[in-house]
């Protein structure tokens, strides 16, 4: 029994392995001489004439459009390979059609980045972003794309596809209603810079309180407080409203804005003993006798019915702007404010509005917490106190007393 092979097979599939693997080397050199070699060079030529380093975006261009060099190598070069079938040819052919609309359109893609990277530094751009115009372009770019690389690989005029998905049309919207919805609320969500992963929102209409830890084309997920998992459907987000704490932590201060309820029946005017006592505390020496000699002035050819005096409801917000003015975490560039709001029969509210220069939750709190534990044991020193309905043990004291 013979077992030799034909000598003429072996042979051709010598040959044709061996082009194959010429093929594989020619298109790797020719990738490696443009990608490594000529664009270093032009990029180091534009580096130096017109271009700087804050455009990442750049490059990218530069790099997706020399893929299509040794694309065109593979697709010039299979049909010199020997041995091989037509249909081969023209699968492969195709392919590379395919792969050099794809480069085009992420060069394309990639040139919009750098429009609108150059564009940000324009001084309108903060109040006319074109951003989300960018973002639609690009999607039009990547469905003309998908278009025209369906028909390589088919071999069919995009213009025969075009026909046949407007038919389609119709059913494909109701079919990707949602997707659609998502697609358009993702586009503005992005081009509004409305949100991101690790920003802080509220939506409480979906018990929607944490951190954002994934942002997907239908969904986004929020992490809770009590680390619960909020999944939220992404077209919401755009239909209805939802708070971003991103700008709190991007500026450096988070607010207190909180009233002490003052009891109005200790609300009087400072005596002298009282003055004397409350500039031996240092801090109200210069406003108390500021405040003496603008008043003795006033008082000095006035009657007595005309006569001011100083009330201890007003030095103590005096106390209390100075002691946030020179408290270390209350944030001085920003908004101080010590009022008094329309008084209630819970008392009279004295608001506190400043922002403390930490925003983490921890360290807010225990600051917000020192500053008001300071505020109300200082009450007393004023002559005044705080305001709370009656419990059982005022009850208590009271009847004793009486007994």
């Amino acid at each position: 029994m013979d077992f030799t092979f034909p000598q003429f097979e072996l042979n051709n599939f010598a040959q044709t392995l061996i082009s194959i693997v010429a093929l594989a080397l020619a298109a790797a050199a020719a990738n490696l001489v443009v990608k490594q070699v000529l664009l270093r060079l032009i990029w180091r030529y534009l580096e130096r004439v017109a271009f700087d380093d804050d455009l990442p975006s750049l490059p990218r261009v530069a790099q997706r459009l020399a893929t299509i060099i040794p694309t065109l190598v593979v697709e010039r070069g299979i049909r010199l390979v020997p041995h091989l079938s037509p249909e081969i040819d023209t699968v492969v052919g195709n392919i590379c059609s395919a792969i050099v609309v794809l480069c085009i359109a992420m060069a394309l893609s990639a040139g919009l980045s750098v429009v609108n990277e150059l564009y940000r530094r324009r001084p309108e751009a903060r109040s006319r972003p074109i951003k989300g115009y960018v973002q639609v372009i690009k999607i039009l770019v990547y469905l003309g794309a998908a278009i025209l690389m369906v028909a390589a690989l088919m071999e069919q005029s995009p213009l025969l596809l075009l026909s046949g998905l407007g038919a389609m049309a119709a059913v494909l919207m109701l079919v990707f209603k949602d997707t659609i919805l998502s697609l358009v609320a993702s586009v503005q969500l992005a081009s509004n810079d409305m949100l991101r992963v690790g920003d802080w929102i509220e939506m409480p209409q979906l018990n929607a309180d944490g951190d954002v830890i994934d942002i997907a084309l239908h969904t986004v997920k929020v992490q809770n407080w009590d680390h619960t998992i909020t999944t939220i459907p992404t077209h919401r987000l755009i239909s209805e409203s939802f708070r971003n704490w991103r700008g709190m932590q991007d500026s450096g201060g988070r607010r207190i804005q909180r009233a002490l309820s003052v009891d109005q029946n200790c609300v009087g005017y400072l005596t002298g003993a009282q003055m004397d006592k409350l500039e031996a505390l240092g801090a109200m020496r210069p406003y108390l006798q500021a405040r003496r000699r603008e008043i003795d002035h006033w008082n000095r050819d006035r009657d007595a019915s005309e006569q001011r005096r100083l009330t201890n409801i007003g030095t103590y917000r005096a106390y209390v702007e100075g002691y946030l003015r020179a408290h270390p975490l209350v944030a001085q560039d920003m908004l101080r404010l010590v009022r008094q709001r329309d008084p209630t029969p819970e008392g009279l509210p004295l608001e506190i509005y400043c922002f403390v220069a930490r925003t983490g939750f921890v360290e807010f709190e225990a600051v917000q917490a020192d500053i008001f534990d300071h505020l109300i044991a200082m009450l007393p020193e004023f002559g005044l106190r705080l305001f709370q309905h009656p419990a059982g043990s005022d009850f208590a004291r009271a009847l004793g007393r009486l007994e």
